[in-house]
């Protein structure tokens, strides 16, 4: 007899362990290290840029824009997979108390990223009203009331086929959670706050009422379910083989000028190969891009003297660190070792790519200390970064390879 408690046990159970399991391989060794240590240098440069603020700095308007974004972005874990389309579909009607399970363990999920980015804000919020930390709790309970009414309302949009509806009631979700945080951070009354919860209140009414009649749309959610389990194994797979990573091809045919650089040759057929599957599979680009802008944001607006070169040397560190997977994501192939190729110019293309890309990025990041006007510390971060790139890819991944 179909038993939906026990599937979902099973299915979250299962979750739960793959969670378990590769987070040891992300959070071990010199990775924990320098976590420690970017986020220690985050804390004392937050702390420092504290102390240079004003009474009249607009705390509230920036700390809603930014808790609404975790406010809003609400997806909820069904764990379901590519066959339950098939076996679970004819259940629909039975599975109610499996999809309740399913948002109230995405509930539990949030509220820990609500915990935290609250707490991030926090003593930016006492720094302008006098130290005040009383309030995190108040604070904490009004929003996760808010974040339950954004979850079911997520829950029922998910209804809708037509992208249109996922984008305006994101947008609409967004605008309505800035507004009451805004009012929540500047001290304003209930009158003030009730009105964009019953504003929630009325859409979830309206979502619920017009989609009686709509059945589940088994695929998007299979689908957003895939995403995410790929985004964790992605993430898994810098550290340790994923053998259930679905690796995606974009061609991004805007970038096929760097393409007509590399000579047409034998000698440099590994480069071909290591620059089109950096560009065009996975994320490893769009990795190099992220890091990119979030080195240059911290350089720009948090960082000052040689702590801008400190930045430029982790980001490098970490974009590297984050390529070398690179190196084995054609290892399974077995028509790359038919190459009439020496192995040799194959470790030599790649360690090519990933001196040139971190040039690149040192590049970028210098660029940004430049636009500060701060040119020695630019000069320095230049040869530094170029320095660490060479001896990253060069030296330090030798052993890596060679395994």
């Amino acid at each position: 007899m179909f038993d939906e408690k026990k599937l979902w046990k099973e299915r979250f159970n299962t979750w739960l362990k793959e969670i378990a399991r590769y987070s040891r391989y992300i959070f071990n060794g010199h990775i924990v290290i320098v976590m420690v240590f970017l986020l220690g240098t985050a804390a004392f440069y937050y702390q420092e840029w504290l102390k240079t603020i004003q009474e009249q700095f607009p705390v509230a308007i920036i700390m809603a824009m930014a808790i609404a974004f975790i406010l809003t972005y609400s997806p909820i874990n069904t764990f379901l997979t590519e066959a339950d389309k098939i076996f679970l579909l004819p259940l629909e009607s039975r599975l109610k108390g499996y999809f309740t399970r399913s948002i109230i363990a995405s509930f539990i999920i949030h509220a820990y990223l609500l915990f935290i980015g609250l707490g991030v804000f926090m003593p930016l919020y006492a720094r302008v009203n006098d130290g005040d930390f009383k309030k995190y709790v108040p604070f904490l309970i009004a929003i996760l009331l808010m974040k339950v009414l954004n979850l079911f309302i997520r829950w029922k949009v998910q209804y809708y086929v037509e992208t249109k509806v996922h984008v305006f009631d994101s947008i609409i979700r967004y605008a309505v959670n800035a507004v009451f945080l805004y009012f929540l951070f500047s001290g304003a009354g209930l009158i003030f706050l009730l009105p964009e919860a019953a504003l929630l209140l009325i859409m979830l009414f309206y979502y619920d009422k017009s989609t009686k009649e709509k059945g589940l749309k088994w695929e998007f959610l299979i689908e957003a379910d895939e995403r995410r389990r790929t985004s964790f194994y992605r993430l898994a797979n810098l550290f340790t083989d994923v053998p259930k990573l679905r690796q995606r091809v974009k061609r991004r045919k805007w970038l096929d000028w760097v393409f007509s650089k590399l000579p047409f040759a034998q000698n440099v057929t590994f480069s071909h190969l290591y620059a089109r599957t950096f560009l065009r599979a996975g994320d490893y680009f769009g990795l190099f891009i992220r890091l990119t802008l979030i080195g240059a944001g911290i350089i720009y607006f948090f960082s000052f003297g040689l702590g801008q070169v400190l930045v430029v040397l982790l980001i490098v560190y970490l974009t590297g660190f984050q390529l070398v997977p690179l190196w084995n994501h054609h290892s399974n192939k077995l028509w790359i070792k038919l190459y009439p190729v020496n192995e040799q110019l194959k470790i030599q293309s790649f360690k090519r790519l990933l001196t040139n890309v971190l040039y690149c990025q040192t590049v970028l990041l210098t660029i940004t200390i430049f636009i500060k006007g701060e040119w020695k510390m630019a000069i320095l971060s230049l040869a530094a970064g170029f320095g660490l790139s060479y001896f990253f890819s060069n030296v330090y991944i030798q052993k890596k390879l060679l395994k």
